[in-house]
């Protein structure tokens, strides 16, 4: 299927007996795994992605900062590849494998950001008085917007760097004396 996949090849325009075929199996063996085309593509994304850096499960600010450099490196090896862009091409056009990756990628990864950003908070990084939701989506929001909504912006080594210290020194500019 990624051979597929890599040339570009629509999901809808594929069906099992050409996977089956261009993998030098019957049909029967895809079959006995998976119930279809849908289930083999999703697993096959699983499979493509990156492991998740270890983090430390107790720093706060440490963690965030791994998890962004992960978001970024990610990003940058989308924008490299004609196989990644086209599995996300399919698979925002088919609602359910979109559903079954966010759940078993992108949700485990924001409950992992959801906790870096409470240890930071109960460490004295960040407030207190912020929702940890709020504060995760500053966190991961930059890093998306310049990986996934503006292929064309820069993605430079410290990227995450530079949002985590915008975000901890404000916006607002210096004091005037």
């Amino acid at each position: 299927m990624i051979a597929l996949l890599e040339a570009g090849e629509p999901l809808a325009g594929l069906s099992i007996e050409r996977i089956a075929r261009t993998a030098g199996v019957g049909k029967a063996t895809i079959y006995r795994r998976w119930s279809g085309k849908e289930e083999l593509f999703v697993d096959v994304v699983r499979d493509m992605e990156p492991t998740d850096p270890p983090l430390s499960g107790t720093a706060g600010l440490a963690d965030l900062r791994v998890m962004l450099e992960s978001l970024r490196t990610r990003g940058l090896a989308q924008r490299s590849s004609v196989l990644l862009v086209n599995i996300f091409a399919q698979m925002k056009s088919h609602p359910k494998l979109w559903e079954e990756y966010h759940g078993t990628v992108i949700a485990p990864r924001r409950v992992a950001m959801l906790e870096a950003v409470r240890r930071a908070v109960a460490a004295g990084e960040l407030r207190d008085d912020l929702d940890v939701e709020l504060i995760d989506d500053l966190f991961v929001g930059p890093m998306l917007v310049r990986t996934v909504h503006r292929p064309d912006a820069p993605l430079p080594d410290d990227l995450a760097d530079r949002i985590i210290s915008a975000l901890l020194q404000g916006l607002a500019p210096a004091a005037r004396v």
